[in-house]
């Protein structure tokens, strides 16, 4: 059984709102839904401490798991959201089998139903692995390229650049460098049932992921973020009234 996860809570502290607010025609978390439906997911579900998201949701049959406040605050860690998610989940389903999980963040409108299929049938046949998640290449960002600052706002590398072997200025000298934007994540049980033995910062990855490659993308935390995803829905044929995908 192929199932869904929406998730997304109320308050933002980078975007105030970031979840429901109106991007071509339709709520951010709404496109969440729609990856689900076009997805053939046989059953969805969304946690959430916010009811306009679970209105959003009851439009597509989803199951509202109410996320409770200590999991809704700007300090709560995602896996232990996803944990409380999957304790209500396996009540629900008990004596079914779950044979994979597509999770579905409620600001990260570019989902691509396709690659979403694609990862769901790989995640169905494995053995070996146990997710499938989603990678861009952004090589302007890369570990060479990044950096902190001290209290005087001296610029420091971010990381040992002896770590990183030899490189120049050339932008991907150091190699191409992937990040997952989490808009396809698609899990097994075991990655719950797991979770903290997960890699870090995606706890919930498990411990063996397979990348799908993506155009561009990503969970929107802070507003120039919104032209670009707005500018992705368009070029994959979405308008305020037209959906691309096939079911």
């Amino acid at each position: 059984m192929n199932i869904g996860l929406v998730i997304g809570k109320k308050n933002s502290v980078g975007v105030p709102g970031k979840n429901i607010r109106i991007i071509l025609g339709r709520p951010a978390a709404e496109y969440a839904f729609i990856a689900a439906k076009y997805a053939n997911l046989k059953k969805i579900y969304v946690s959430t401490d916010c009811n306009q998201i679970a209105k959003i949701g009851k439009k597509y049959n989803a199951v509202h798991i109410k996320r409770p406040k200590r999991l809704a605050t700007p300090d709560a860690l995602t896996e232990d959201a996803l944990l409380h998610a999957y304790d209500f989940i396996k009540k629900d389903l008990v004596n079914k089998k779950i044979s994979s999980i597509s999770l579905l963040f409620c600001n990260n409108p570019a989902i691509n139903v396709n690659l979403l299929k694609k990862a769901i049938k790989f995640i169905n046949k494995t053995k070996d692995y146990d997710s499938c998640f989603s990678v861009v290449k952004y090589d302007m960002f890369s570990p060479a390229r990044a950096r902190k600052l001290t209290k005087q706002k001296e610029i420091k590398p971010f990381v040992k650049l002896d770590y990183l072997g030899e490189f120049n200025s050339i932008r991907d000298s150091q190699g191409s460098s992937y990040f997952c934007d989490l808009s396809i994540q698609v899990l097994k049980s075991t990655c719950f049932e797991n979770m903290y033995d997960g890699q870090l910062p995606f706890r919930w990855q498990g411990k063996r992921s397979k990348a799908i490659i993506s155009d561009f993308g990503f969970d929107i935390d802070t507003e120039w973020q919104y032209v670009v995803i707005e500018y992705w829905l368009k070029s994959k044929g979405f308008t305020e009234e037209k959906i691309p995908w096939k079911a």
